[in-house]
């Protein structure tokens, strides 16, 4: 007998045959002798219809409401899915994120977790009752909802999974695993049968879809064993996922393990900015306040006494970045702020990266080829991502991504 957390996002539990697919799936589980606990994310394209109806009655609304509203969308699946696995004889209760508890810090819209007080839906669970979680959400220390931030389903489960002592935490999607790049974008990608845990990370945090950052982060952290499979294949074939692992598990390791995208970005950039210490600081610390996460970073050169600096955000957190500057521009110094949305940040990703060099400079050649120009820079250890325009996005991808030879035979 094992203890397996299932998670099913969006896409797995768009409509009712999607629902009762995953009960299906989840009685299959059950029926191997397995204690069960589900995650479900709200059905495809609620959570975006939620966020827009916030965003259209204010764009700078209260995030404590904003919480209320965008977390009705798991409520409601766990519900539905708890009625389907019912109707098939398995015995299934849902929960809240609120009931467990899993409790979060105050950071309404992207909270973090504290604790999860798993213990009476353990005893559930070795009772034979399945879990169906709502994913997403939490409860705040002044007790009203919170919510994770988008993607936060993944993150729930594996917090979940790792609060159980899960043998292993399954993330269903609409793929069969981890793919060197989209798929719909390269039809030649390669499916990954294993991926180490630090690559995941690097991946999610630069724009893969598979998994949420949050959640690598915290399956690293914890060791928890993470697989990735579609909802849609047969439940014989679930072990044609794409597994997390640690780097030393993983014999073979290719210079480049894969290529990322992210459409979802935004570059501010402010003129004339007084160049003096603190400065960034003065600009960068209002935005940690306001829980904005600052991702590539350019300081120009100093001229006359100033300079301009360049960052890039989510998309999303633009009328917040831009209302927030202008708030504190009389302490910053700055002459302009511009934004830019139509920009795209591509990276490429792999351990092998660290004994290997000119990986960078393939990456510039392979752009440069392509006429495509780039505007901002940023590597790490296993990873080098650039800021290019939007147009070019899948340009850039489909080109690197043969230029790294990943393309499948």
């Amino acid at each position: 007998m094992a203890r397996i957390v299932m998670k099913f996002g969006g896409t797995s539990v768009a409509d009712l045959d999607r629902i009762r697919n995953v009960a299906a799936r989840v009685k299959h589980q059950v029926e191997q002798g397995d204690q069960v606990a589900v995650v479900v994310s709200a059905m495809a394209g609620a959570t975006n219809q939620l966020v827009a109806w916030c965003q259209a009655l204010s764009p700078l609304h209260d995030a404590r409401e904003y919480d209320a509203v965008v977390a009705t969308g798991e409520q409601v699946t766990t519900g539905l899915l708890a009625i389907a696995l019912q109707a098939i004889g398995v015995e299934a209760r849902s929960w809240a994120g609120w009931q467990i508890p899993l409790r979060t810090d105050d950071a309404h819209g992207a909270a973090r977790i504290s604790t999860i007080e798993a213990a009476e839906l353990a005893r559930r669970m070795e009772g034979g009752q399945v879990a169906v979680v709502a994913g997403f959400q939490g409860l705040a220390p002044d007790n009203r909802i919170s919510t994770l931030g988008r993607g936060g389903s993944d993150t729930s489960a594996v917090a979940l999974a790792a609060a159980l002592h899960a043998d292993r935490c399954d993330i269903y999607t609409d793929v069969d695993g981890v793919y060197t790049t989209d798929p719909r974008i390269v039809p030649r990608a390669r499916k990954l049968d294993r991926i180490a845990y630090e690559e995941m990370l690097e991946l999610a945090s630069v724009g893969a879809k598979v998994l949420q950052t949050r959640s690598v982060e915290l399956a690293m952290k914890e060791r928890v064993r993470v697989r990735v499979l579609s909802s849609f294949a047969n439940a014989d074939d679930a072990a044609n996922g794409t597994l997390l692992v640690d780097e030393d598990e993983i014999v073979e390791k290719e210079i480049v393990t894969g290529i990322a995208y992210s459409r979802d970005e935004a570059k501010v950039t402010l003129r004339h900015v007084p160049d003096r210490p603190g400065v960034a600081t003065a600009v960068f610390g209002p935005l940690s306040d306001a829980h904005v996460n600052v991702d590539m970073i350019v300081q120009n050169i100093s001229a006359e006494g100033t300079t301009d600096m360049t960052f890039t955000i989510g998309r999303t957190d633009l009328p917040r970045v831009i209302d927030c500057l202008n708030r504190e521009r009389g302490k910053i110094g700055f002459t302009e702020l511009l934004t830019d949305k139509e920009v795209a940040k591509i990276s490429v990703v792999g351990v092998g990266m660290r004994s290997h060099a000119g990986i960078a400079n393939t990456m510039f050649r392979t752009l440069a080829e392509k006429s495509i120009n780039i505007q901002v820079i940023s590597t790490s250890e296993i990873k080098v991502s650039v800021l290019v325009g939007l147009e070019y996005t899948e340009l850039a991808v489909r080109a690197l991504h043969t230029a790294y030879g990943l393309d499948a035979a």
